[in-house]
């Protein structure tokens, strides 16, 4: 691999590394227990405004099945307004592109899968959606549907840390703290410095310019760097542009891919973080780390160098892959020349270890390998570090199984954290972890045998099964992204892909929610000799051996 290849991922680590354990106990403090929380001096007048105008009680916490009818009731509503939004776009302003209304089938999906923080896209941004639709809709909709990820996994850590309770907190103050203390604030340092490094922002349609050839050529414009910036940082992955990360307006140079790359992944990685702080024992927090990024590590490793060296069938053609007498320029097939294989290696795996979807390259014309590695990050359920709050619970379902399996084979009660897992927990964790393959493998044959995916491939045979499989494994896994060869623009698939978004995303919600209700009602017991360890470097091996 190029030196500049490995000094991206060494800064991009570096970064990671100095900012997670700030962000980690910073966000312990906001949804922690605690009277006082930084920054309410200038947050809870606003965040009192908001409870006064929704009319919630900050002071009532929930029952694990009321949070999650808010959830669901949030979330249905979400959908609701995003699809009016969608239809009757071209009667509202704001609308410079003359953007017409969204056909149902497609304003349903696109409806799902950004309340689901999915971000499928079976249309093109640019064209598709208003300037309107794009800010009130799809962009709130990426600061929503992280905020109701992150609820969730504060609301599980809450179960596993309480003891002889009832409540998990309250899903409207969780939501809105991470929205006020948390996305915002990120997102305006970001989004100022995306618009500083040359991202499109204004209200502008289609600009009219003159090409070096003398033609004429439209250039489209628009909210850009403000739906970018949580695009990334909210695990969402929808562009504004058709060509995602991968448009020189949406990602406009090497210093504006890393910094993407730094917000898809630090609020996953932080919240293993935030778990040890709250569980006040901050082993606990640095075993799922660990095991969040030695899988991120190992998959994003190969990924590189499977791009970087390139197509050895080529090579066997005597197709010269070099840059230079002395560099090779790897597999640059569906690549952006300004980022090049090992920036998109990293970046692919990145965005499918995380529930993001944004990509700068196309997963379609990898490597064999290398594309291998998208397709499995997503199939690992995407807990390394996964998407804003979902990677969490994930991976602290991940580890609920982990000690029973561990229970099991030292002959003792499994316990977490001093608290006993049991036939209740197992059992509904047996729905979560079988949920999302069950609708892959479902769907995905249904197709097949149907012959509808026979006008959407763009390669028949055996890859054209792998795109198949690789949409209904990205939608399960509400990640987004796609082997491009897949046209998902029909009825079918949009359909299909919706009920899969809301299996992958609400059946796992409820469930994590009812183990952290049955787990926030028990006592702690006293942990004994013969307790498997769990915030140990061997409970990291088990998690990896589990997940894999």
């Amino acid at each position: 691999m190029t030196t500049a290849g490995w000094l991206q991922a060494l800064a991009l680590v570096a970064l990671l590394a100095v900012s997670v354990p700030f962000l980690g106990n910073y966000m312990a403090k906001v949804y922690g227990d605690e009277k006082r929380a930084p920054g309410d001096r200038f947050f809870l007048p606003v965040e009192r405004f908001i409870y006064r105008l929704c009319g919630v009680d900050p002071e009532r916490e929930q029952r694990w099945n009321i949070y999650a009818i808010s959830v669901l009731a949030f979330s249905a509503a979400s959908i609701l307004l995003l699809y009016l939004l969608q239809r009757v776009q071209e009667h509202l302003p704001i609308n410079p592109t003359q953007a017409k209304g969204v056909p149902a089938p497609l304003a349903f999906n696109t409806a799902v899968s950004f309340i689901t923080n999915t971000n499928w896209q079976n249309y093109s941004g640019e064209t598709a959606m208003s300037h309107l639709t794009q800010m009130a809709g799809l962009a709130v909709q990426n600061f929503a549907s992280a905020a109701v990820g992150m609820a969730v996994a504060i609301a599980l850590v809450r179960g596993i840390v309480r003891r002889r309770q009832g409540t998990l907190g309250n899903f409207w103050v969780d939501i809105t703290r991470t929205v006020t203390r948390i996305l915002v604030p990120v997102a305006i340092v970001f989004g100022v410095f995306f618009i500083s490094q040359g991202m499109v922002q204004n209200l502008h349609g289609y600009q009219k310019v003159k090409t070096v050839e003398g033609t004429t050529q439209q250039i489209p414009a628009g909210p850009v760097a403000s739906q970018e910036v949580i695009k990334e940082l909210g695990t969402n992955g929808g562009g504004f542009y058709n060509a995602n990360s991968a448009h020189p307006f949406e990602n406009p140079n090497p210093l504006t891919n890393l910094a993407e790359m730094y917000l898809l992944l630090v609020i996953p990685f932080s919240l293993a973080w935030t778990f040890g702080k709250m569980a006040k024992d901050k082993k606990q927090g640095y075993a799922v780390l660990a095991a969040m990024v030695i899988l991120w590590v190992a998959t994003g490793a190969v990924a590189m160098v499977m791009e970087t060296n390139g197509n050895p069938k080529l090579d066997a053609a005597r197709v010269s892959q070099q840059v230079t007498a002395t560099q090779s320029g790897g597999n640059m097939e569906g690549k952006e020349t300004r980022f090049g294989p090992a920036a998109s290696g990293l970046f692919a795996s990145s965005t499918t270890h995380t529930s993001t979807g944004a990509v700068i390259s196309g997963h379609d014309s990898f490597t064999p390998v290398g594309g291998m590695m998208p397709l499995v990050n997503m199939m690992f359920g995407e807990v390394s570090p996964g998407g804003t709050g979902s990677g969490l619970y994930g991976m602290l379902v991940f580890a609920i199984l982990a000690v029973f399996i561990a229970g099991l084979m030292v002959g003792r009660t499994p316990e977490y954290l001093g608290k006993k897992i049991q036939g209740a927990e197992m059992k509904i964790a047996v729905v979560y972890l079988l949920a999302v393959p069950l609708v892959i493998l479902c769907f995905a044959g249904a197709s097949v045998v149907m012959g509808t995916p026979v006008k959407s491939i763009l390669n028949p045979g055996p890859h054209g099964l792998t795109e198949v499989v690789y949409g209904y494994t990205s939608v399960s896994n509400n990640n987004g992204s796609a082997f491009a060869g897949l046209s998902g623009n029909t009825d079918w698939f949009n359909t299909t892909f919706g009920i899969c978004m809301l299996v992958g995303r609400f059946i796992l919600m409820i469930g994590v929610l009812a183990i952290a209700g049955s787990l926030v009602r028990k006592q702690r017991v006293p942990t004994t000799a013969g307790t498997f360890p769990t915030g140990t470097p061997l409970f990291a091996g088990l998690l990896v051996s589990v997940i894999v």
